[in-house]
């Protein structure tokens, strides 16, 4: 007989007929894992489009600090370098740290040095380069000022020590 002229079974009705039809269609377990993988693309990118926009706000950025050493080029041997801490407006910062390190030229340990009111720090340092070697580096790092919202995340300046 056809189901339209079956007698009503009290056991059955709409509630348990939606829950086996689920149980037995497939395409739901399939398209869930899209459906999720979707959800979060999109919400990942509105997400960093909102850091995006707090990152803007000048309450929470953070200043960038260069380090602008003088001189760039100098020889081997007993030397003193003045370095120039900047943001990027050129305004010189004081308080700050200079840290000189050993690159491809090789300094004892690590030489540092506080800039003064003028944003500037003297550090001494004796570069040696290596046998048969024409010329080498010193990298500088700049420790912030405490208290301020400076950071120091990009490279800085080398020092370039060539052989005389």
């Amino acid at each position: 007989m056809f189901d339209s002229m079956r007698e009503p079974n009290p056991t059955r009705n709409a509630h348990t007929a939606n829950r086996r039809s689920f149980r037995a269609d497939r395409r739901a377990i399939e398209g869930l894992p899209v459906r999720l993988v979707i959800a979060l693309v999109v919400g990942v990118a509105s997400l960093s489009v909102m850091m995006g926009m707090i990152g803007n706000i000048d309450g929470l950025a953070s200043t960038e600090l260069d380090a602008q050493p003088q001189p760039e080029v100098t020889t081997p041997g007993q030397q003193s370098l003045d370095v120039a801490v900047v943001d990027p407006d050129g305004a010189r910062v004081t308080d700050a740290t200079v840290i000189v390190r050993s690159g491809s030229a090789q300094i004892d340990g690590v030489a540092t040095a506080r800039t003064n009111s003028e944003g500037v720090a003297s550090v001494d340092v004796t570069p040696e380069l290596g046998p048969n070697q024409p010329d080498g580096t010193l990298s500088i790092d700049v420790k912030p000022p405490a208290g301020g919202d400076y950071v120091d995340d990009r490279e800085n300046t080398d020092v370039l020590v060539v052989a005389e």
